[in-house]
Order: structure tokens, then sequence, then C-alpha cells
């Protein structure tokens, strides 16, 4: 499914050479990687609304947003009010369907730690479900930046947080603002397969679109360095 893009403006966003942006990547204080069709197989609001059998309407939903007209956090509102999960249907998504890891990834961010580059997963998507990911990687929770999900003491769906920077338009890129505001990084590399994680360069250093899962075609067009693996990420680690 094709992913919203988060405003109606066109792409802003800072192209790269090749062999700079392999350069940056080489030398990345930080390196953080969209989660939906990136670091996992699928769509994780996708995959909540077919187990809580609105799958359809959802996507139907979805469709109408690629117009342009709606905002991400509109059109996050009016997906999850369909959805309507509880606390139980989220958790047993995860215990029955867990997210399945894109191949490769667990090896991508072992290397990266073994060369002391800091790892984080920035998502539209939901917090409970990234941070079953995140644990698999071995990647701290702190370094996890996602929509949270709210509950009423009952366990039935009250919403979600909406002033995570996750939930609003070019929130990747403000969640790398802080990012390096926080740490002090001078380069940061982001890797996604969709239109918002283009947008997040800058404040990112770079950009490496990701299509080993989902093709987007204006993604691949307007970014210099393109891969359908991870292997070939890994590959260019081994040359430091």
């Amino acid at each position: 499914m094709p992913k919203l893009s988060r405003s109606s403006k066109p792409l802003q966003y800072t192209m790269t050479t090749l062999s700079q942006t392999k350069e940056l990547f080489r030398r990345a204080e930080a390196v953080c990687f969209d989660v939906d069709s990136t670091v996992i197989r699928e769509e994780g609001i996708d995959e909540l609304a077919k187990f809580c059998g609105v799958g359809d309407a959802v996507t139907e939903m979805t469709r109408k947003a690629m117009g342009g007209s709606m905002t991400f956090k509109t059109a996050l509102t009016e997906r999850l009010s369909i959805i309507r999960c509880s606390r139980e249907q989220v958790n047993k998504l995860i215990t029955d369907h867990p997210p399945q890891l894109t191949p490769g990834i667990r090896e991508l961010v072992d290397s990266l730690h073994q060369r002391n580059m800091k790892v984080f997963l920035i998502s539209g998507g939901f917090r409970c479900i990234v941070e079953h990911v995140a644990a698999q990687l071995n990647i701290p929770q702190h370094h996890v930046y996602a929509n949270r999900l709210k509950f009423y003491f009952n366990g039935e769906y009250a919403g979600f947080d909406e002033s995570q920077p996750t939930a609003e338009s070019g929130g990747k890129g403000k969640v790398i603002s802080i990012l390096k505001e926080q740490y002090g990084f001078k380069t940061v590399v982001m890797i996604g397969d969709g239109a918002t994680d283009l947008e997040a360069c800058p404040p990112a250093s770079a950009f490496i679109g990701f299509g080993g899962n989902v093709v987007r075609q204006q993604v691949k067009e307007r970014c210099s360095w393109y891969v359908t693996g991870f292997g070939e990420l890994i590959e260019e680690l081994e040359k430091i």
C-alpha cells in the first residue's frame, strides 16, 4: 500500500551524490530507520486493521487520503477511529502475528552497533509494535520514536497521543532535529521506503531509499542511493 504523504506541498529533499551518500553513511554517528515496509515487511496499521476485521475499510480510507487534501494526523485519526482496537487486540496481534523482520536487517543493525553507530527507529506506526521490533534488534527502547495508542482503564480504545512529533506532518524530520540537538550528532543518515522518510533530509545529512519490500517510484527517482536489500549497506560498512 502506498504511504501517505504528510502534506500536499512538493517534497523538499536535499540531494547528495551517490559517492557523498556512501561516505556519509560510512562515517555516520547515527542511523535512523523507518519501520513499516523497511525494518519489517508489512505496514503495521494495515495488519492491525485486518486483525480487527476492518482491513478493507482502512484501505479505502488510505486511498481517499492519497489525494493530499488530508494531513497525516487527520488520516491517522480517521483510520484509527475505524479500527478502534482494544489493548487486548493489540497484544494478541503481537503474540499471534508478530512483525516479520526484513531479511538482513538484524545483520545490518549488528554491523552498525559494532562500529559504535547509534541506531534509532522512527515510525508513524505504533510504539507498542515498534518496541517489540526494537527488542529483537537490541535497540534500546529510548531509541524508539513512534505514536502511542491510548486506552481507557477497561482496555477500550481511547485515541492516540497527539503530542508525539511522529503524529504530525514532517514528524520524522522533527525527531532527527531533536536527536541532533540532544546528542550533538553532526552526521545522521535516514533509511526508509516512503515519501515521509525522504522528507526528513534535511535535517538528516543523507537519505538512503529502500525498496526491498515495496518500491515507491517517487522515492526511487528522487534519491541518489536506492537499495533493494540490506546486504549492499553491510558491504559498504565493511570498507571502513
